[in-house]
Protein backbone atom coordinates (compact mmCIF):
# COMPACT_ATOMS: atom_id res chain seq x y z
CA UNK A 1 0.00 0.00 0.00
CA UNK A 2 1.37 3.37 -1.02
CA UNK A 3 0.76 5.93 1.76
CA UNK A 4 1.28 8.81 -0.68
CA UNK A 5 -1.56 7.87 -3.02
CA UNK A 6 -4.14 10.48 -3.78
CA UNK A 7 -7.46 9.74 -1.98
CA UNK A 8 -10.06 8.61 -4.50
CA UNK A 9 -13.30 9.74 -2.83
CA UNK A 10 -13.25 13.30 -4.28
CA UNK A 11 -13.42 11.82 -7.79
CA UNK A 12 -17.11 11.21 -7.20
CA UNK A 13 -17.87 14.84 -6.32
CA UNK A 14 -18.96 17.47 -8.84
CA UNK A 15 -16.16 19.65 -10.19
CA UNK A 16 -17.85 22.79 -8.87
CA UNK A 17 -17.72 21.39 -5.31
CA UNK A 18 -14.11 20.27 -5.57
CA UNK A 19 -12.87 23.56 -7.00
CA UNK A 20 -15.00 25.61 -4.61
CA UNK A 21 -13.58 23.77 -1.59
CA UNK A 22 -10.01 23.99 -2.86
CA UNK A 23 -10.30 27.72 -3.57
CA UNK A 24 -12.39 28.48 -0.45
CA UNK A 25 -15.01 29.85 -2.80
CA UNK A 26 -14.13 33.42 -3.77
CA UNK A 27 -11.03 33.65 -1.53
CA UNK A 28 -8.73 31.86 -3.96
CA UNK A 29 -10.09 33.82 -6.88
CA UNK A 30 -8.82 37.15 -5.56
CA UNK A 31 -6.60 38.71 -8.19
CA UNK A 32 -3.84 39.81 -5.83
CA UNK A 33 -2.14 37.39 -3.43
CA UNK A 34 -4.70 34.59 -3.11
CA UNK A 35 -2.34 32.62 -0.83
CA UNK A 36 -2.18 35.55 1.57
CA UNK A 37 -5.97 35.77 1.63
CA UNK A 38 -6.20 32.03 2.21
CA UNK A 39 -3.80 32.49 5.13
CA UNK A 40 -5.94 35.32 6.54
CA UNK A 41 -8.93 32.98 6.35
CA UNK A 42 -6.86 30.32 8.14
CA UNK A 43 -5.92 32.79 10.88
CA UNK A 44 -9.58 33.70 11.37
CA UNK A 45 -10.39 29.97 11.41
CA UNK A 46 -7.87 29.46 14.22
CA UNK A 47 -9.00 32.49 16.24
CA UNK A 48 -12.70 31.68 15.85
CA UNK A 49 -12.69 27.93 16.40
CA UNK A 50 -9.52 26.92 18.21
CA UNK A 51 -7.80 29.69 20.21
CA UNK A 52 -8.20 28.88 23.89
CA UNK A 53 -10.83 26.22 23.22
CA UNK A 54 -9.37 22.81 22.42
CA UNK A 55 -5.72 22.79 23.52
CA UNK A 56 -2.68 21.73 21.56
CA UNK A 57 -3.66 18.06 21.19
CA UNK A 58 -7.07 18.99 19.81
CA UNK A 59 -5.49 21.51 17.47
CA UNK A 60 -3.07 18.92 16.11
CA UNK A 61 -5.84 16.32 15.67
CA UNK A 62 -8.09 18.80 13.82
CA UNK A 63 -5.10 19.84 11.72
CA UNK A 64 -4.35 16.24 10.73
CA UNK A 65 -7.97 15.81 9.63
CA UNK A 66 -7.81 19.17 7.80
CA UNK A 67 -4.56 18.20 6.08
CA UNK A 68 -6.10 14.94 4.85
CA UNK A 69 -9.11 16.84 3.51
CA UNK A 70 -6.75 19.33 1.85
CA UNK A 71 -4.67 16.56 0.25
CA UNK A 72 -7.83 15.02 -1.17
CA UNK A 73 -9.50 18.20 -2.42
CA UNK A 74 -6.39 20.07 -3.60
CA UNK A 75 -5.09 17.04 -5.46
CA UNK A 76 -8.42 16.53 -7.18
CA UNK A 77 -8.66 20.26 -7.97
CA UNK A 78 -5.20 20.10 -9.56
CA UNK A 79 -6.40 17.28 -11.80
CA UNK A 80 -9.66 18.98 -12.75
CA UNK A 81 -8.05 22.37 -13.37
CA UNK A 82 -5.18 20.78 -15.30
CA UNK A 83 -2.57 22.76 -13.34
CA UNK A 84 0.15 21.84 -10.87
CA UNK A 85 -0.39 23.62 -7.50
CA UNK A 86 -2.56 26.43 -8.94
CA UNK A 87 -2.31 29.73 -7.08
CA UNK A 88 -6.05 29.93 -6.63
CA UNK A 89 -6.07 26.70 -4.60
CA UNK A 90 -5.75 28.06 -1.04
CA UNK A 91 -7.29 25.32 1.10
CA UNK A 92 -3.74 24.22 1.90
CA UNK A 93 -2.88 27.60 3.49
CA UNK A 94 -6.21 27.64 5.31
CA UNK A 95 -5.74 24.27 7.02
CA UNK A 96 -2.01 24.76 7.74
CA UNK A 97 -2.27 28.21 9.34
CA UNK A 98 -3.53 27.01 12.77
CA UNK A 99 -0.37 24.91 13.19
CA UNK A 100 1.60 28.13 13.57
CA UNK A 101 -0.05 28.55 16.95
CA UNK A 102 0.65 25.28 18.72
CA UNK A 103 1.40 26.41 22.27
CA UNK A 104 0.44 30.04 21.63
CA UNK A 105 -0.89 30.44 25.20
CA UNK A 106 2.73 30.36 26.42
CA UNK A 107 3.36 33.68 24.68
CA UNK A 108 0.66 35.61 26.56
CA UNK A 109 3.08 36.68 29.31
CA UNK A 110 5.37 38.21 26.67
CA UNK A 111 3.07 39.71 24.02
CA UNK A 112 -0.62 40.47 23.50
CA UNK A 113 -2.63 37.96 21.47
CA UNK A 114 -2.86 40.24 18.44
CA UNK A 115 0.96 40.45 18.29
CA UNK A 116 1.28 36.66 18.50
CA UNK A 117 -1.29 36.23 15.73
CA UNK A 118 0.43 38.83 13.55
CA UNK A 119 3.86 37.24 14.12
CA UNK A 120 2.53 33.77 13.30
CA UNK A 121 0.84 35.05 10.15
CA UNK A 122 3.94 36.96 8.98
CA UNK A 123 6.29 34.06 9.66
CA UNK A 124 3.97 31.62 7.92
CA UNK A 125 3.81 33.79 4.81
CA UNK A 126 7.61 34.22 4.88
CA UNK A 127 8.24 30.47 5.08
CA UNK A 128 5.45 29.67 2.61
CA UNK A 129 6.83 32.07 0.01
CA UNK A 130 10.60 31.58 0.58
CA UNK A 131 10.33 27.81 1.22
CA UNK A 132 13.65 27.41 3.10
CA UNK A 133 14.87 24.31 5.01
CA UNK A 134 13.87 21.86 2.28
CA UNK A 135 10.25 23.02 2.27
CA UNK A 136 10.49 23.65 -1.48
CA UNK A 137 11.40 20.00 -2.08
CA UNK A 138 8.14 18.92 -0.41
CA UNK A 139 6.23 20.40 -3.36
CA UNK A 140 7.57 17.52 -5.45
CA UNK A 141 5.40 15.04 -3.57
CA UNK A 142 2.58 13.67 -5.74
CA UNK A 143 -0.84 15.30 -6.09
CA UNK A 144 -2.42 16.96 -3.10
CA UNK A 145 0.44 15.81 -0.87
CA UNK A 146 2.82 18.26 -2.54
CA UNK A 147 0.22 21.03 -2.40
CA UNK A 148 -0.51 20.55 1.31
CA UNK A 149 2.66 19.30 3.01
CA UNK A 150 4.84 22.27 2.04
CA UNK A 151 2.35 24.60 3.75
CA UNK A 152 2.22 22.32 6.77
CA UNK A 153 6.02 22.47 6.98
CA UNK A 154 5.95 26.28 6.62
CA UNK A 155 3.44 26.50 9.49
CA UNK A 156 5.56 24.25 11.71
CA UNK A 157 8.67 26.32 10.86
CA UNK A 158 6.76 29.48 11.85
CA UNK A 159 5.67 27.81 15.09
CA UNK A 160 9.23 26.68 15.88
CA UNK A 161 10.55 30.18 15.17
CA UNK A 162 8.02 31.75 17.52
CA UNK A 163 8.90 29.26 20.26
CA UNK A 164 12.61 29.93 19.76
CA UNK A 165 12.01 33.69 19.97
CA UNK A 166 9.90 33.20 23.10
CA UNK A 167 12.62 31.08 24.69
CA UNK A 168 15.27 33.69 23.88
CA UNK A 169 13.07 36.48 25.26
CA UNK A 170 12.32 34.66 28.51
CA UNK A 171 15.84 33.30 28.97
CA UNK A 172 17.94 36.29 27.99
CA UNK A 173 15.51 39.19 27.70
CA UNK A 174 16.44 39.57 24.03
Amino acid sequence: MNAMKQPIWPRFLPTSWVVSCATLGPVGRMRKAPGTWGSVAGLLYFITLFAGRIGDVGLVLFSIAGAYFSVAMCGEAEFRLGERDPGKVVLDEFVAMPLCFIGWERFVNVAPNWAVFLAGFALFRLFDIAKPFGIKKLQDLPGGWGVTIDDTAAALAACATMHAAHFAWVRWGV
